[in-house]
């Protein structure tokens, strides 16, 4: 049974996470427990685990089955194992033990693989001890060996049956990311009706029943309306941002894509106004064959001098425009470093909007960089998102989570 208080509702679990090129956040699995650091994911229905694996040359990160007294692998045999999710784009498989074989998949063509088991999962100070589905992986691999290695476990947060917020039974969760070292943000599961929080502003959560070739239909989507740039709303078509028959031109609020991608059309509307408004500014880097990411070709050379002079607090503000809310996004939010790459004494920084076209990519996707000192709240229950801008750290600090 799910803990509940006085009131009748589930306490609130308070996590604080790292930020960096993911959100990631430290749980504890298994009998005795194991600590674990997984990425938080809004894009994906089922969490995984790095598992031990005599092959594996780092496994002092990675979640050992064999020293869990409450793990237990998942037989083929299992409905479970039938269960097709979007992330299952081969369908999971019997090995050679008759155990469930799943190979996952996401859209920036990295990919896990190995079985699927259930186990106990310790939630911050939560009594409850629910034995959770997941996959065991032992073979990871992205774009980014660097950063693979460093990847112990993914936290699928999507709306699907099997993601780590829909076995739990929260209705609602919500974080916080400030962007800043020393204190990177939070994560929390259940209410945060709390007297200080800024009255939240809520966007309908968008579903369409039929199944459509390119519809997430349990991604967390909403309805972009426009693109302001210093408050002049761009001269979109409202056609371009509603997704059309084949589900192609959804809006996804995904916390495990780092950047924010628009379709062609309308990133190009915004690139141009951003260019024209950085005009005299911003140098812009000339070298036509570099596109940071495959998806980001609007980049700039800065000196650290003029960094230091806060350059960065002269451009304009970029603001998501929701049915009843929207997203701003200023300063340095709005450029990206590019690591390892310099022009003299320079610096390239890249514009932090990319095009999903590049990426082959039939939708638009709100990324965790542009959610910073957003309070950001995923209302299952009323099928809907809440936003509001606050200082994340500040709200830890009355949470009572410490860096």
């Amino acid at each position: 049974m799910t803990p509940t208080d006085s009131s009748g509702r589930r306490p609130t679990d308070k996590l604080h996470f790292h930020h960096n090129v993911t959100l990631t956040v430290t749980l504890t699995v298994g009998t005795p427990p194991q600590n674990i650091s997984m990425v938080i994911d809004t894009g994906s229905e089922l969490s995984w685990l790095r598992c031990n694996r005599t092959s594996n040359p780092n496994p002092i990160n990675n979640f050992d089955p064999t020293r869990s007294s409450s793990y237990s692998p998942i037989p083929c045999s299992s409905p479970t194992c039938r269960t097709r999710t979007r992330d299952f784009l081969i369908p999971a498989s019997c090995d050679s033990d008759k155990l469930c074989h799943a190979t996952l998949s996401y859209a920036d063509a990295s990919s896990s693989e190995g079985n699927l088991a259930a186990d106990i999962f310790h939630i911050g100070n939560s009594t409850n001890n629910s034995s959770l589905i997941f996959g065991c992986m032992g073979s990871i691999s992205g774009s980014d060996p660097e950063e693979d290695n460093k990847t112990t476990g993914l936290l699928g947060m999507n709306r699907g049956s099997l993601s780590f917020i829909s076995q739990m039974g929260f209705p609602k969760f919500s974080y916080c990311i400030s962007g800043t070292d020393d204190f990177p943000g939070f994560l929390l599961l259940g209410d945060s009706n709390f007297t200080w929080l800024t009255p939240l502003n809520y966007t309908p959560l968008i579903r369409i029943s039929t199944p459509l070739p390119y519809f997430d239909r349990v991604a967390y989507t909403v309805q972009l309306t426009g693109i302001k740039v210093n408050g002049k709303l761009l001269p979109i078509p409202k056609s371009v941002l509603v997704p059309d028959h084949t589900g192609a031109g959804q809006t996804m609020v995904d916390s495990g894509t780092q950047f924010t991608f628009l379709l062609g059309p309308v990133y190009t509307a915004l690139r141009t106004e951003f260019l024209n408004r950085t005009n005299g500014i911003l140098t812009v880097y000339e070298e036509p064959d570099f596109v940071f990411q495959g998806t980001m070709d609007l980049c700039y050379r800065i000196s650290p001098v003029r960094i230091r002079a806060g350059i960065v607090h002269r451009l304009p503000t970029v603001s998501l425009v929701f049915e009843g809310a929207e997203i701003a996004v200023s300063g340095q939010p709005l450029l990206y470093r590019v690591p390892h790459l310099t022009v003299g004494n320079d610096s390239v920084y890249c514009f932090t909007f990319g095009n999903s076209d590049l990426m082959g990519m039939e939708a638009y996707v709100i990324g965790h960089h542009h959610q910073q000192n957003m309070w950001i709240e995923f209302d299952l229950q009323g099928s809907r998102i809440g936003l509001a801008p606050v200082q994340c750290d500040v709200s830890g600090q009355r949470l009572g989570i410490g860096s």
